[in-house]
């Protein structure tokens, strides 16, 4: 992870957001101490789409609908 003093993440805001955007890591310090990590937000959106692709990717699927090969009784 980079690490940028505050002033010059100060001078380069725009920079710096348009890097952590792309998803560079930054930590902000003042006088040699961090302030602040700088990472992207999490796309929740994104982040659940790729778990119901995982989940797809590991179902399994059984007939349902189609009758069994044993007789039964409804109830009446």
């Amino acid at each position: 992870m980079k690490q940028v003093s505050i002033s010059e993440f100060r001078a380069n805001l725009l920079d710096y957001l348009t890097r952590v955007q792309r998803g560079e890591r930054f930590v902000v310090t003042s006088r040699g101490r961090a302030m602040a990590t700088l990472i992207s937000p999490v796309n929740r959106q994104e982040e659940a789409r790729a778990r119901l692709e995982e989940l797809a990717r590991t179902a399994v699927l059984h007939d349902v609908v189609s009758p069994l090969d044993e007789p039964w009784e409804a109830a009446g």
